[in-house]
Parts: structure tokens; C-alpha cells; sequence
């Protein structure tokens, strides 16, 4: 899959901080191979031989079996390193707890190495996104509204332009409204987006209503027979008031047209954030009943954990996530080779 291969490739600040997390919990008091406790000193001490080196991280991960490498009791202070390491990882403190628990289950006093560990954290990681992994789903109903919200800068225009163009591969006719009036590089942002697609975008003069251009951009798609209809959204949270009444402005006028609209409302998310991201779901969730996260610039952080924690918390789907800039760089979420490429294998 290319686009895991990227993933693997550019994940490399999380994956290589969890990874060197792991084997450096492992190599504290662990027991190097064929290592055997040390005879007692005869009256006059002999040379000892030397004991042997543990391999480096390269040589553990590829140029050795498991059983080559230095091994740790799992223990309560193991099981301590890795909690603080998780946390630290931005899994945060719950999920840190839960995935070090079912890890230890079964597994007390054992002997552990490096890459051992890495397979059991990239299974319990797996369990935890396999349930929200879900690609947008699409309906028979035309046009079907997707209504994209998100703070200004986590990446909302472009995840809307790779869509619009993904979708519109796929055989859809999409149209996209460019409802953060507010903002005119937003607006410049998705006619780029827009042109390079071929699917045509709605606008409107500077700071006019979002809601009463919704209502075109619907009238339009309706008009068109499009498949979807891409709504983006201003996020200025710092001013939530305006921004919760900007939103159900919106949501009142387009279900005018069709009472079940929005039928998705995606948040788009800046792993960059970390932790934060956990609270913007919070803050949306009440202003706009969102339907599923996307979560862009993975590339680009230390913080991909954070993924792991909105999963377990929320329960939210993950629609797709992104690596970058190009239109590949947005795929549909595989819960399996994201928790290998996170811890590093």
C-alpha cells in the first residue's frame, strides 16, 4: 500500500520517539543474551572475560532473530516506563493505562525484547482504531451535504480539494462552497483546489453570509444533480459564540432544502496539536453534531499517538488521514498499518 509505505516513511518523529521509547525501557536492567550471573570472586581475581556487547538498534531489528536481543521482566517498574513513555507519546493518561494493562495481561514476569514489545503495543493500538476506521461513507441521496469544520489552519481547505479530486476520480460530480467568507486566502485556496480538480466552487463577496451561500451552493448541486456537496466552514474558536450561531445558521437554512442535511459533518484536525485536538473535538461536538474526524499533518509531528487517544475516548470514525501536501497525500485510515508505522516497525 503506497500510501502506508509514505506514512512509514514520513511518520518518522512519532515512530522513531516510540520506537527508541521502547527499546530504551527494554535495555534498562535487561538481561543481554546468553548472559549468565557472575561466579564468585575467588581470593585472587582472575581476569573475566568480556562480556558480551547487546547488538545496536539496527542490528537488533534486522540483522537477528528475537532471540538475540536483550530481554526485560515485565514488571510493575516496566510496566512504569511504558505508561510514562505513552503518555509522553500523547496517548494520553487513560489510554496509556488501559493498552500497558491488556499488554501485562497474561504476560507478568515474562522476558520481553524490544521488538516484542513493538508487536504487542502495535496490536493493542490496532484493537483500539480497528472499530473507527471507516471510510466517508456515500448515499444514494443527491446531493449528499458534507459540511467540513475545524480550527483556521488545520487544514480544512485542502482536505476538502483532495477529496473533491478523489471523489471526483471515483466517477462523483462534486460541487465545494466556500463558506469561511471571511478569510479570502481560503477562498483562493479551494478555486486553486477547485481548478485543478475541475469541480466547480461556490463564492461569495468577502464577509457575506455563509448560510445564504450554502442555500445557493445547494440550489446549484440540486440544479447540477451533483453527488456531493462540500460546505467549509470558518473556525474562528476563539469567538465560539459567533461561531456556534454562524454553524446553526448554516445547518437551519440548508435543511430548508432537505431536512436530513448535513449527512456527513466532518472535523478536520492538526495532529501538530497534540492533546489539544482532544479538545476541539469537545468544542465541536456541541457547536456541530460531527460525524467523523479526518486528521491531516502526521507528517509533520512527534504527536501521532494523539490519534490513539481520540480513537479510545470518542469512538469517532476516522475518515482519512494526511502526510502532506500532494493529492496522494490523503488516504483512507487502515487501523493496522498505522499502529506499525507509529511504534516504529
Amino acid at each position: 500500500m503506497a500510501f502506508f509505505s509514505k506514512l512509514r516513511e514520513r511518520l518518522t518523529r512519532s515512530s522513531t520517539k516510540i520506537g527508541e521509547g521502547l527499546d530504551g525501557i527494554v535495555s534498562e536492567d535487561a538481561t543481554p543474551p546468553e548472559a549468565a550471573p557472575p561466579a564468585p570472586a575467588p581470593e585472587t581475581p582472575a581476569p573475566a572475560p568480556e562480556a558480551p556487547k547487546p547488538a545496536g538498534l539496527v542490528g537488533r531489528l534486522f540483522g537477528g532473530t528475537k532471540a538475540e536481543e536483550p530481554r526485560r521482566a515485565l514488571d510493575d517498574d516496566m510496566l512504569e516506563d511504558l505508561e510514562d513513555m505513552l503518555v509522553q507519546a500523547d496517548l494520553g493518561v487513560e489510554t496509556a493505562l488501559r493498552v500497558t494493562a491488556n499488554i501485562a495481561e497474561g504476560r507478568m514476569g515474562r522476558r520481553v525484547s524490544a521488538t516484542e514489545l513493538k508487536e504487542l503495543l502495535a496490536t493493542e493500538v490496532a484493537r483500539i482504531m480497528a472499530p473507527v476506521a471507516r471510510p466517508l461513507p456515500l448515499y444514494a441521496k443527491k446531493p449528499q451535504v458534507v459540511l467540513v469544520v475545524g480550527v483556521n489552519g488545520a487544514g480544512k481547505t485542502t482536505t476538502i480539494g483532495k477529496l473533491a479530486s478523489q471523489f471526483r476520480a471515483a466517477g462523483k460530480s462534486v460541487v465545494i462552497a466556500a463558506g469561511d467568507t471571511f478569510r479570502a486566502a481560503a477562498v483562493e485556496q479551494l478555486q486553486v483546489w477547485g481548478d485543478r480538480a475541475g469541480v466547480p466552487v461556490m463564492v461569495a463577496p468577502h464577509g457575506s453570509d455563509p448560510a445564504s451561500l450554502a442555500w445557493d451552493a445547494m440550489t446549484k448541486a440540486e440544479a447540477d444533480g451533483a453527488d456531493l456537496l462540500m460546505i467549509d466552514t470558518a473556525g474562528r474558536l476563539q469567538n465560539r459564540q459567533d461561531l456556534m450561531e454562524e454553524l446553526a445558521k448554516i445547518v437551519r437554512v440548508i435543511r430548508k432544502k432537505d431536512p436530513e442535511a448535513p449527512h456527513n459533518t466532518l472535523l478536520v484536525l492538526d495532529a501538530t496539536t497534540g492533546q489539544n485536538a482532544l479538545n476541539q473535538v469537545e468544542t465541536f461536538q456541541k457547536l456541530a453534531d460531527v460525524s467523523g474526524l479526518v486528521m491531516t499533518k502526521l507528517d509533520g509531528t512527534a504527536r501521532g499517538g494523539v490519534l490513539v487517544s481520540l480513537a479510545d475516548r470518542f469512538g469517532l470514525p476516522i475518515h482519512a488521514i494526511g502526510v502532506g501536501e500532494q493529492i496522494d497525500d490523503l488516504d483512507a485510515f487502515d487501523a493496522d498499518e498505522f499502529a506499525r508505522a507509529l511504534v516504529g516497525l
